[in-house]
């Protein structure tokens, strides 16, 4: 065997010990289209830097009366962002029935209401385009759940079972909803499992065939030009009764059986695996820097909130110093919203009770919606606030709405754009699109919030007027395009968490050739603070200078003052 088949048939021993692994590696390689000899990639490549910067849509989140709602993305993409972003993930595009694409009835076509294929294509030829692998689950409306219903192939055997009797109370659950949904059969009733929905079936892994149905559709979305995979509640994807059925061994030899697959095929892909779960647990998910090369920072969402809110940076600077340089060849994904809402359970461990129990409040008095979880001894546990960011930073925990929403909003975009990783950013976080408490009532799902559709011309007219949506686009752009131009700030540059008290989080990169450095110095209270350059050790022989607002810091000795929220990047380089 080639050392590739041998690789490939060491992970499918492991997860499917009857059969034999050669012949299935065989099999494998053909449907994915990949020769046995094809050469590995080579080590330490280059798949991203500082200019990787990703907005995250749906493929619907603008329309127009006049053209498919992808094209109209597109457009406005090319118009208004090619010089800030790089990257754009397009959220399940596809035929579905429920939780806004999520629930996929058929893998391999678009939305007929969204575009086609070649909307895709075109998006790809100009940013990188990250594609959802919904891989955990696929709708009940889907044609395999119907012919698993009616006992034939594809999808007879592909849906995991369980008994009631069985004793599943050690399973995690990410929703309230009962586990399993009984179904009939023509071998009579059945129980099917269903992590999330009673629409959302899960897949059974445990079946080689519904591997090989996987390999299909990931073969199929590389030839239409999708080269960033996001694995969508991929730590559910073995189930194994009498275990809590998540971040299971057989899980991750999947994402790296996946990832020798992928990689072989297009070495400039990159796997990114969305695990929305304790921090620890999170960081699983590179592995040895052979599963994910990219996974999510799910604890940053609400610990910069929660900084920004209280005006204390304890939490988030004691996180910070904790987290792992991600090896090379991995990176972090920094984010402050997404479609979903903000993850209560990253938290777990870094916030107390009492301090969850302030940030739940606070949100709900700015709008915000709490969406629970069940645990395994059937208690109610919030599991994530919905609330659009803007809305989120209306003001503080301790006072209410307040004049600094603006700058609060800023000062969070700058913290997540300055971290060690790659930022990505929901495209309503750059219009500061309010809560959509109408589409809330309309759809009967408190994500929805956060999901507004706008009218391409209402939008277009609102970033040309005189609005907080112009006012917080144009900033926005201003920071990305800096961020994009500074070595300091590539994904895996150096970083040191810096101590400058409660409500100065500040942190320390420095470029791989050393040439740059950056002071990163974020004033996240509601008064102004002060400190002394002396603190930060400058270089006495360099030109130091405030990337944000261009401003240059020649005397060394006189304090420095930050109004609140306001942010300094201080660089001894400019580009």
């Amino acid at each position: 065997m080639t050392p590739l088949q041998q690789r490939l048939a060491g992970h499918l021993q492991l997860l499917y010990p009857q059969l034999d692994a050669g012949e299935f590696a065989q099999t494998c390689l053909e449907q994915f289209g990949l020769a046995a000899d094809a050469p590995s990639p080579t080590p330490h490549r280059n798949l991203w830097d500082q200019s990787d910067i990703a907005v995250i849509t749906y493929g619907d989140s603008l329309r127009s009366e006049q053209q498919a709602p992808l094209h109209t993305l597109f457009g406005f993409l090319d118009a208004h962002m090619r010089d800030c972003v790089s990257a754009v993930h397009i959220l399940p595009f596809f035929p579905y029935s429920s939780d806004d694409g999520f629930s996929v009835m058929d893998y391999t076509t678009v939305n007929p209401s969204l575009g086609q294929w070649d909307d895709i294509t075109d998006i790809s030829r100009h940013f990188k385009v990250m594609g959802d692998l919904v891989i955990n689950h696929c709708s009940s409306r889907s044609l395999w759940f119907e012919n698993y219903k009616h006992g034939v192939d594809p999808g007879a055997s592909y849906f995991v079972e369980a008994s009631p009797d069985t004793d599943l109370s050690a399973v995690v659950r990410p929703r309230t909803s009962p586990l399993l949904r009984e179904v009939k059969t023509p071998n009579g009733e059945r129980h099917v499992w269903c992590t999330f929905s009673h629409d959302q079936v899960d897949l059974d892994f445990q079946n080689p065939q519904v591997l090989l149905e996987f390999l299909k559709i990931i073969r199929l979305y590389l030839d239409k030009g999708i080269r960033w995979f996001r694995l969508d509640a991929v730590a559910f994807l073995w189930k194994t009764p009498g275990t809590p059925c998540i971040n299971l061994p057989e899980t991750h030899e999947v994402i790296r059986l996946l990832r020798l697959m992928i990689e072989h095929h297009s070495p400039d892909a990159v796997i990114i695996t969305e695990t929305n779960i304790p921090n620890r647990e999170n960081l699983t998910y590179f592995g040895n820097a052979n599963e994910a090369h990219v996974i999510y920072n799910f604890s940053l969402p609400p610990l910069l909130i929660n900084t920004l809110i209280t005006g204390s940076c304890i939490h988030l600077k004691n996180w910070l110093m904790t987290m792992p340089p991600a090896q090379y060849g991995t990176a972090y994904l920094n984010f402050v919203a997404s479609h979903d809402g903000i993850g209560l359970r990253p938290t777990e461990g870094l916030l107390s009770e009492w301090e969850l129990e302030t940030l739940i409040g606070t949100m709900q008095r700015f709008g915000g919606r709490l969406s629970s979880r069940t645990t395994p001894t059937g208690e109610a546990k919030p599991y994530e606030i919905n609330i659009s960011l803007w809305d989120a930073f209306r003001g503080t925990a301790a006072q209410g709405p307040d004049q600094w929403q603006f700058a609060r909003f800023l000062c969070a975009a700058g913290v997540m754009l300055a971290l060690e990783g790659i930022p990505a950013f929901y495209i309503h976080s750059l219009f500061a699109t309010q809560n959509d408490d109408e589409r809330v009532e309309h759809t009967g799902s408190f994500r929805s919030i956060n999901r507004h559709i706008w009218q391409a011309e209402a939008l277009e007219e609102a970033l040309a007027g005189d609005t907080h949506h112009a006012q917080v686009f144009n900033a926005m752009r201003k920071l990305l395009r800096i961020r994009r131009q500074q070595p300091a700030f590539h994904p895996n540059a150096t970083q040191y968490t810096l101590h400058t008290g409660e409500a100065l989080f500040s942190f320390w990169r420095q470029s791989t050739d050393r040439r740059q450095s950056i002071f990163a110095i974020f004033n996240v209270s509601d008064q102004p603070q002060t400190f002394n350059l002396s603190e930060l050790n400058l270089i006495v022989t360099d030109e130091w200078v405030d990337l944000v607002t261009d401003e240059l810091f020649e005397n060394r000795v006189a304090p420095v003052k930050l109004m609140p929220y306001q942010f300094l990047w201080l660089s001894n380089r400019r580009t």
